[in-house]
């Protein structure tokens, strides 16, 4: 079950990316995330770098799929509808 402290809901869903990519990187610490909870409404914007892009990707893309579908049942659990971007480090 997703920690639901009372600290800002943003910060949970930026820890949890962080659990979920950051082991699949070389660099971990080029991992930006960005949340923004609004309402019901939470928009996740993740940023790699391009030599890490393909193993958040995996083959086939089933290592982000696998990953959504955990940020999406987490967003569900706590009453929220998600967005999830993804961008190369430096790039808007």
């Amino acid at each position: 079950m997703l920690d639901t402290s009372p600290r800002p809901q943003s910060q949970t869903y930026v820890e949890l990316i962080r659990f979920l990519m950051q082991p699949l990187l070389e660099r971990s610490d080029s991992l930006r995330v960005h949340a923004e909870v609004n309402g019901a409404r939470v928009w996740l914007r993740v940023a790699v770098t391009p030599t890490d892009r393909g193993k958040v990707f995996g083959k086939g893309g089933k290592t982000i799929q696998t990953i959504r579908t955990v940020l999406h049942a987490a967003a569900k659990n706590l009453g929220h509808s998600l967005t999830l971007e993804l961008y190369e480090a430096g790039r808007n």
